[in-house]
């Protein structure tokens, strides 16, 4: 017997119901920090760099990816 349930609801109220926090306030300080750093002439590097440092991996996640798309493209 397979029953299949379709709940008709937006991503606030998926997330409310889930119990999650509210993390938009986070998400607007990452952003603002993100277009200041643009806007003020940020190079490439800089950018690679702060991207690495602000993200959810951070080195260890990024160092995961290097790996793996090393092997795939079969770089040793």
């Amino acid at each position: 017997m397979k029953v299949t349930i379709d709940v008709d609801c937006t991503p606030e109220e998926a997330r409310r119901f889930m119990g999650l926090p509210d993390i938009s306030p986070v998400h607007e300080a990452y952003v603002e920090k993100m277009t200041k750093a643009v806007n003020d002439g940020m190079t490439p590097e800089h950018l690679a760099t702060m991207m690495k440092n602000w993200g959810p991996m951070s080195e260890a996640g990024m160092s995961m990816w290097q790996v793996m798309m090393d092997q795939m493209s079969g770089k040793k």
